[in-house]
């Protein structure tokens, strides 16, 4: 199976990973100014571009994304911004919100499951199934419209939950799946920020819901929630990567580095032509020459 990729930001398999160590803003030596890490983001872009011609002419492997947060972390413009040059063909973006009643009719997984990229295509979950262990880890009465049939304690619940997730990431990735998940880790202080500048400026007022401030309230609980779920979820076959998020350009170039580095260790290539075929090449050349 596909093992992770090397980085200050991979999260450990044993653990010990913990939330108020974590970073959210960039190491104090990181000195790359904007024009230069514009340039280093378009050149990873160009890269990706490159990469995903291969992954799709190869069709062996599929890449999955898998992106979570808390509100303003900036999952849509790392996804965007990552993923700008990416042939539309061979990329698959699904954002996952509230539920709905044929949803809550499946398992937890269901939803997600449907949705997972085919061999040579990249997919990207904004948001994801990770939803069931951590919004509804911090919102339980959300399991009433779930139906469940028998409900053990919560505390064995989140278990339950986490086993079924390291079954069904390991399933995907025994059977070609590259599955990279970033936690974009941003601080209360610059979501506070964030919030205000949609409030201020006219042109980011949709982007505003008054909800994402009342979950502000939650903060605590929502980083138990994340510790403890990416403790027991993160593989060496898919792993968590925990960027830092207060740094914007910081967080796209970040997470551009660690995708394209997935990519190369792939070894991917243009399927070879084999001798027949390529005699075949020859007459149909002579034909489309010769044509009148």
């Amino acid at each position: 199976m596909f093992e992770a990729i090397d980085s200050p930001y991979l999260v450990p398999y044993d653990g010990t990973f913990r939330v108020g160590r974590a970073a959210t803003a960039p190491p104090a030596d990181y000195d790359l100014g904007k024009k230069a890490a514009r340039r280093e983001l378009e050149a990873c872009v160009e890269q990706l571009r490159d990469q995903q011609r291969r992954l799709y002419a190869q069709n062996n492997w599929s890449m999955l994304l898998v992106f979570q947060a808390m509100d303003a972390a900036g999952k849509d413009g790392t996804i965007r911004h990552v993923l700008s040059g990416i042939n539309p063909a061979g990329c698959q973006i699904y954002s996952f919100k509230q539920p709905s009643s044929m949803e809550l009719d499946h398992d937890f997984l269901w939803r997600t499951t449907k949705s997972l990229p085919e061999r040579g295509r990249i997919g990207v979950f904004n948001r994801s199934y990770y939803e069931e262990v951590l919004v509804v880890r911090v919102h339980p009465e959300y399991l009433k419209g779930q139906n469940l049939p028998l409900q053990p304690p919560f505390s064995e619940l989140w278990r339950q939950r986490y086993e079924s997730i390291l079954d069904h990431e390991k399933h995907l990735a025994r059977n070609g799946t590259v599955i990279l998940k970033f936690w974009l880790n941003v601080s209360r202080e610059e979501q506070k920020k964030r919030f205000l500048s949609r409030l201020d400026e006219p042109a980011k007022n949709w982007k505003f819901s008054t909800s994402d401030v009342r979950e502000r309230g939650h903060w605590k609980d929502y980083m138990r929630a994340y510790e403890d779920a990416i403790n027991a979820t993160s593989r060496a076959w898919a792993p968590w990567y925990a960027i830092p998020a207060d740094n914007k350009r910081y967080m796209r170039l970040t997470v551009a580095r660690i995708v394209l580095a997935a990519f190369e260790k792939l070894q991917l290539a243009y399927p070879e032509v084999d001798t027949q075929t390529r005699a075949r090449f020859d007459e149909m050349r002579a034909l489309l020459e010769n044509e009148k």
